[in-house]
């Protein structure tokens, strides 16, 4: 390196640690930060959930190998940075991926966290333990995952039985922690023990969760904060004025509709408050083996019948997107973009042309304005599955139907639809992950765990290996903009919309960065302070 080069980059460097040292001055240790949770979660096991409000508190109890790192907005592999793990490196034929770990790190509970946690966190996701989670919902993510192999106390080795370039984009979610072997998945369910900077302190249903600061947390000095507390409010709109009043620092993350965050921000103008890009898809599903939606025609013509804009323009003000199966762009990296979308089947703008293709098809099932199809549309009995439902059951009647919403508590709710114990539901999926091999594989493929309306196609399994294994990303752009383009054409699952929801917080809450990519990744919380 040339002498001023070398000059200038030490210079730099030297102004950087000058300025992280600055702010690590200003960071405050103590308080608890209050916010409130829209719904309660049937357990603490993050392996056994699939939503929010069981993650998000117990992301900060936990470690995962990798993570994506807690100040970047946007998901990527190039956001990924090391956690359990000091490094990772991939065999020269991309099969083997092997981490060592960090030494010293103990569980909540004093007992030593080894390479064997490790491997017992994935025989468990992979069904090959004595023991089983009662729900796997993820098991999907790890079908190509062979075994994990254990060198001594601190060096793991993930053998796949294909190259997945893409597979520490499943390893650095918040639903990927690592779980002590010495603690049964039953009892995780209720006191879970992890390694992370909080320690689960309380959760009683239909109240709250509490989390309180690890004094023996392994990175030093972290957390700042003593505590977070999540007190149950299911009315957005009471969550808003106990916020208003300094009840809450901080709302539940993606839960403000346009409107609602327009409200808050006049009543706290001192708040700061993000939209960011949609991370949540609303869309249809329905039971294929249930007569006569068994018939691909009627599937079709509810297709059809969709008016996208309309969720769009009542629910978020305009402000949601359309999309195929990815989240869509710029907020996401792999979604198909607009002037293809309305290419595909059911989104162009002829709404009334699309209907009509609609009636026709019930008309000829023998349905009309006399004989309506009464259908039971099920839900989650909360205002973000509800309000679109409503929409939905308008639309559909526009073509036949007779619909009844059926509203679900949440813990009946993900039992019923993974049971297919259903006709036609309205469902939301999180993007937990946005990389093809998360969404795909548990969405789209014949056994996924979230295949919850039955799709099964062969051909379009064999696309989905394909992509997975594809080194090259605009190579493997294209691969899965051909992919979404056939599951919109088999009706798997048809996407309503992408929503947009608001997070505002007090401008004492510092260090918090909202992820604009899934609305499950930014949670570890050892970095958020509060200044006061």
């Amino acid at each position: 390196m040339a002498p001023k080069i070398k000059a200038s980059v030490i210079a730099s460097y030297l102004l950087v640690m000058m300025t992280v040292g600055g702010a690590a001055v200003a960071q405050k240790p103590g308080g608890i930060l209050r916010q409130y949770i829209v719904d309660s979660p049937a357990s603490m096991s993050i392996h056994e959930e699939t939503t929010v409000v069981a993650e998000r508190p117990m992301m900060a109890v936990f470690n995962n190998l990798v993570m994506f790192d807690q100040q970047v907005a946007q998901n990527s592999l190039s956001s990924i940075v090391p956690d359990l793990a000091t490094d990772w490196a991939w065999s020269a034929d991309g099969t083997h991926l092997t981490f060592h770990l960090h030494k010293g790190v103990k569980w909540h509970d004093g007992k030593p966290f080894t390479a064997a946690d490790v491997k017992c966190t994935w025989d468990l996701l992979r069904g090959v333990a004595t023991e089983k989670l009662r729900v796997n919902p993820r098991k999907s993510w790890y079908d190509n995952l062979a075994e994990v192999i254990v060198k001594g106390d601190h060096e793991a080795v993930f053998v796949l039985k294909r190259k997945q370039p893409a597979f520490l984009m499943l390893l650095a979610s918040g639903m990927s922690p690592v779980y002590p072997c010495h603690v049964s998945p039953a009892a995780m369910r209720q006191k879970p023990i992890g390694t992370g900077p909080f320690k689960f302190a309380d959760f009683k249903s239909n109240e709250y969760i509490k989390v309180a600061r690890n004094p023996d947390y392994w990175k030093p000095g972290r957390p700042y904060l003593d505590g977070i507390e999540y007190t149950l409010t299911r009315s957005r709109s009471t969550a808003i004025l106990a916020f208003a009043a300094g009840k809450y620092e901080l709302t539940f993350a993606g839960t403000l509709t346009i409107s609602l965050t327009h409200d808050l921000q006049s009543q706290r103008p001192d708040a700061h408050c993000e939209l960011p890009a949609g991370s949540v898809s609303t869309n249809l599903i329905v039971n294929r083996t249930a007569p006569p939606f068994d018939n691909p025609d009627i599937r079709r013509a509810m297709a059809l019948t969709i008016d996208r804009q309309a969720f769009i323009d009542i629910l978020t003000e305009g402000k949601g997107q359309r999309a195929a199966a990815m989240p869509p762009p710029p907020g996401a990296l792999w979604g198909m973009p607009a002037e293809m979308l309305a290419k595909l089947p059911g989104y162009g703008p002829d709404i009334a042309a699309n209907r009509a293709a609609a009636r026709a098809i019930m008309q000829r099932l023998g349905y009309g304005p006399d004989k309506r199809l009464a259908i039971k549309v099920s839900t989650r009995d909360v205002p973000a599955y509800r309000d679109p439902a409503v929409i939905l059951l308008d639309q559909l009647k526009e073509i036949y139907f007779d619909p009844a919403l059926e509203p679900l508590d949440t813990t009946q709710w993900y039992p019923k639809v993974m049971r297919k114990d259903y006709t036609v539901a309205l469902n939301l999926t999180g993007t937990v992950v946005d990389d093809p091999d998360a969404l795909f594989y548990e969405n789209y493929t014949c056994n996924g765990i979230g295949n919850y309306d039955g799709y099964c196609n062969a051909e379009v399994e064999k696309l989905i290996d394909l992509q997975s294994m594809e080194a090259d990303q605009t190579k493997r752009r294209q691969m899965v903009w051909d992919i979404e383009r056939r599951l919109v054409e088999d009706g798997a699952k048809p996407l309503v919309y992408f929503s947009r929801g608001g997070i505002c917080w007090d401008p004492s809450v510092k260090g918090l960065t909202v992820m604009s990519n899934s609305i499950y990744n930014g949670w570890r919380m050892e970095d958020v302070w509060l200044d006061r």
